[in-house]
């Protein structure tokens, strides 16, 4: 049945069909029975490759919210301390990083906070829980997994899975550890139904072939029943990946991304994204959304303030959203460099010695490379103390220091304070 057909009896399904989560589902009608019950315990995991998630975690992160919210079931966020240690080659051209064990708990215990934003944590029956798939993965005995899990797989089938196939299509190397990779997490799909009764995951669009199979493998080792759902891969009205800048990967952690440019990246949306950005990053009543949408104009501006400031309540609380918001106010309205916009130190010595231009924008995150950073030049991009940067050889020193800061400005929009130490 098509999700263009399907009429939900479930707030939960309702909820992603009319917000626009809904990509693929192996059976919409068995899946929103269980959360029209209030039984759909689904997860979805979390590979601990970095020290934080970034934005293209984050429609993953609203759907578990999504089914905690509508009483539909319990959200797992599965912490991947076990695959991290294999890797995931679904979309990658190249084997990832091999992390250290060290690196990896590191990583975890840092990227679990973020969850506690959108999910309630607790013993009742619809409150989160939070697994880890070490837990069971790093405790197998390789040969008692061949014997007992590894007979079910097909090889066949698996070369023909999108992880596997569009890689050695590209003519790139596939190690024998990646190949591994769906075999354990479709365990993990058994795993966690055997210990939370889960009957659900949910996943990006790419992770299809994966999740399916590990249907297939519970269906074969004697589960219930188990479903499958996904959501679209999302990319810009342009058509750039959701979620890159020049600067990199918009994290979620403020430690690695501050509030006010999280706010900026939410206020600089394109025109054509605002409504279906509202949709899924928000909880902000479809009526609502719907008025937000109509506005053409200069007033769209009015609409991208209130995702930002939605957007960013969200992940970093409504006091950090409201600073933002007023230091941007402050920064466009005003003409002012805010106090309170992001900041960078330079030893004072590189002041004296004279920093170049470049090197100073890729320190302060507004531009990746200097190269980079010389067409922004050619464009008239760049801007010190909001004058343009005409000479890519020039250098800041001290004495262009206003009230104890230089300026950095990529475009109208980007802004940083750079300090002396």
């Amino acid at each position: 049945m098509s999700t263009a057909a399907f009429r939900p009896k479930s707030d939960f399904l309702a909820a992603l069909l009319e917000r626009g989560y809904v990509h693929q589902c192996s059976d919409l009608e068995g899946l929103d029975a269980r959360a029209k019950a209030g039984e759909l315990t689904a997860y979805i995991g979390y590979d601990c490759t970095a020290p934080s998630l970034h934005v293209g975690h984050l429609l993953s992160i609203m759907m578990l919210s999504w089914l905690q919210r509508t009483g539909g079931g319990k959200p797992i966020p599965l912490m991947g301390g076990g695959t991290t240690r294999v890797g995931d080659p679904s979309g990658k051209d190249e084997t990832r990083k091999i992390l250290t064990i060290e690196m990896i708990d590191a990583n975890k215990a840092a990227i679990r906070n973020v969850f506690s934003k959108f999910l309630t944590f607790g013993a009742g029956k619809n409150d989160a829980v939070m697994a880890d798939n070490a837990e069971w993965l790093t405790k197998l005995n390789y040969i008692e997994f061949l014997r007992d899990v590894g007979r079910h797989f097909s090889v066949n089938r698996m070369m023909s899975m999108d992880s596997v196939k569009l890689r050695l299509e590209r003519d790139q190397e596939l190690s024998f550890i990646e190949f591994n990779y769906m075999c354990l997490q479709a365990y993990d799909f058994v795993e966690l139904n055997r210990r939370y009764g889960c009957i659900a995951q949910m996943g990006g669009s790419d992770q299809w072939g994966n999740i399916v199979t590990g249907i297939d493998l519970g269906r074969r080792m004697g589960t219930p029943q188990l479903y499958a759902l996904t959501a679209p891969l999302l990319t810009t009205a342009s058509g750039a990946k959701m979620g890159k800048t020049a600067a990199g990967a918009v994290w979620l952690e403020a430690d690695m991304l501050s509030p006010y440019d999280y706010w900026q990246f939410w206020r600089n949306a394109e025109d054509g994204d605002v409504g279906r950005f509202l949709r899924l990053f928000t909880f902000l009543p479809l009526d609502e959304i719907a008025r937000l949408e109509k506005l053409g104009g200069a007033e769209i501006n009015e609409a991208k303030k209130v995702l930002a400031n939605d957007a960013t309540a969200l992940v970093h609380g409504a006091a950090a959203a409201d600073l933002a918001a007023e230091t941007a106010r402050k920064t466009f309205e005003e003409g002012v460099a805010a106090a309170t916009l992001p900041t960078i130190s330079v030893p004072r010595s590189e002041l004296d010695a004279g920093l170049g231009v470049l090197t100073a924008f890729v320190r302060a995150g507004l531009v990746g490379s200097t190269g980079e950073a010389r067409r922004q030049v050619k464009g008239g991009g760049l801007r010190v103390n909001d004058q343009p940067v005409t000479d890519e050889r020039a250098a800041l020193d001290a004495g262009q220091m206003v009230d104890g800061a230089i300026k950095l400005s990529l475009g109208k929009k980007k802004h940083v304070l750079l300090r002396a130490d």
